[in-house]
């Protein structure tokens, strides 16, 4: 019997440090070691998307006639309304007419403006600012805040949608993140693990599109509370059960005898 109890301490140790391992992020780094990060990849616009443009220059009368906006109700100034990017891939741009934007990223999108504006001489020095409008994520599953977020930046990364959703709960399973995106008109799955820091950032859906999917797969235990009692032989509760319950059984032996 002396020995028992000890054994069974022991495998209740092993399974809560298995437990505490799953939690933990990035475990194959070690102080100093870097990883290799897969290609960085800007947010490029697709049909359907909505973004703004806005034109400056030092003559804000010559820049004027590119600006698509509006003044509002009270008189308090414009406001910028958004360009969306129709089904062949084009936006109709004041003065300049009919632009093809698809596949371009902010940046891109601006050069191009800008070198039309100089080429047709309409303003010496325009300053073209593009901006999202609507490009999201989608954050689901086990995480604090699902929902979802604004992307406001060109690269935007896994870490940044969960940090916004106020990160994974406990139950989350950080070894099986899922991405869904549509590419070709077909969804496909991409599997990220956040335990391990090289496969998280060598995968190519490290970086976010608009549109992904992120899903935070529940660990067993939360699982088995969607159950009928949540009481399985794979759950922390069943183990720690069987456990009391032989160490009552011991303890009347003991008194019994």
């Amino acid at each position: 019997m002396k020995k028992i109890i000890p054994a069974l301490l022991m495998l209740l140790l092993i399974a809560s440090c298995s437990t505490q391992k799953k939690i933990l992020y990035f475990q194959d780094l070690k102080d100093g070691e870097t990883v290799k990060i897969t290609e960085p990849q800007d947010i490029r616009l697709k049909s359907g998307d909505q973004f703004t443009i806005h034109v400056n220059s030092k003559d804000p009368e010559l820049a004027q006639p590119f600006s698509l906006s509006r003044t509002t109700n009270n008189g308090g100034g414009d406001t910028r309304l958004a360009y969306t990017v129709d089904e062949r891939g084009y936006i109709d741009f004041p003065t300049l007419g009919e632009i093809y934007v698809e596949g371009k990223t902010r940046d891109e999108l601006a050069k191009h403006i800008k070198n039309i504006i100089l080429e047709k001489k309409l303003v010496l020095d325009p300053v073209v600012i593009v901006g999202f409008y609507n490009q999201q994520v989608s954050v689901i599953g086990e995480v604090a805040k699902p929902g979802k977020y604004d992307i406001k930046k060109d690269r935007f990364t896994v870490l940044d949608a969960l940090s916004l959703a106020g990160d994974l709960t406990i139950q989350g399973k950080r070894e099986n993140v899922t991405v869904l995106r549509e590419e070709y008109g077909v969804q496909k799955a991409y599997t990220l693990n956040l335990n391990n820091a090289a496969q998280l950032h060598s995968s190519p859906a490290y970086y976010l599109q608009q549109n992904d999917i992120l899903y935070v797969e529940p660990n067993i235990t939360k699982s088995n509370q969607s159950s009928t009692n949540g009481n399985t032989v794979r759950s922390v509760s069943f183990w720690f059960s069987v456990t009391s319950l032989i160490l009552t059984l011991i303890t009347f032996i003991r008194n019994f005898n």
